[in-house]
């Protein structure tokens, strides 16, 4: 069969199709073959990260939302479900990681969760970007960047996704914007344009999508 040139599809086309649960990954040797290009969402524990995803791609309930911070445990991996059931390579997998920061569970579970998230940065050579999402409300915090630090030091492309915008006033929006722009202007693995999203309103996801869609293959 044929591969798809890189970047090819049409966000209606990769995103208006049906998205299904691959598999979660609670050990670096569970993850699938590298192979498809693979985007992955990170943020601090309750930014909306499944919201968001479950925007992206157009399905309520694919990522489990929950108002309890660290509900995510493992690297849980969504693909197309038509490439899943034909068993053909996905033109793109998508990669909900574990919230960062607080998280109500035991400090050795949150130990490993890190270990798992942070190795699986650093050596993941089909990982095309993390999209790193970041509280409109709180703007980057302490722990944003560190993990940024992190994957400045890995050499990862990474991105910053604004969420929740609709819980501030459009004024302090673009003023958010052009602050965060400026704390990365000089950081060597991010990507300089911000993506102001809402989940709940739709603001922003049809350009994010976009975003995603010219990675896949």
């Amino acid at each position: 069969m044929a591969m798809a040139e890189a970047g090819d599809h049409a966000p209606e086309t990769l995103f208006g199709n049906r998205w299904t649960f691959l598999r979660g990954i609670a050990n670096l040797a569970d993850l699938p073959p590298q192979g498809p290009p693979e985007i992955a969402f990170a943020g601090r524990s309750n930014v909306g990260k499944s919201s968001l995803i479950n925007a992206v791609l157009q399905q309520t309930g694919l990522a489990r939302t929950s108002n309890t911070p660290g509900r995510t445990q493992e690297l849980n991996y969504f693909v197309p479900e038509a490439s899943a059931l034909a068993g053909d390579e996905p033109p793109l997998a998508v990669v909900d990681m574990p919230g960062y920061g607080f998280a109500e569970a035991p400090k050795d579970m949150v130990s490993r969760w890190t270990k798992l998230v942070f190795d699986y940065l650093r050596g993941r050579v089909t990982l095309k970007r993390v999209f790193v999402l970041i509280d409109a409300r709180h703007g980057l915090k302490k722990n944003d960047l560190e993990v940024l630090d992190l994957l400045d030091k890995a050499a990862v492309s990474y991105q910053i996704v604004l969420t929740k915008i609709d819980k501030i006033k459009p004024p302090a929006v673009d003023k958010l914007v052009t602050e965060t722009a400026e704390a990365i202007r000089k950081r060597p693995a991010a990507f300089p344009v911000i993506h102001a999203t809402s989940s709940e309103k739709g603001t922003g996801v049809s350009a994010l999508q976009a975003e995603i869609a010219a990675l896949a293959r």
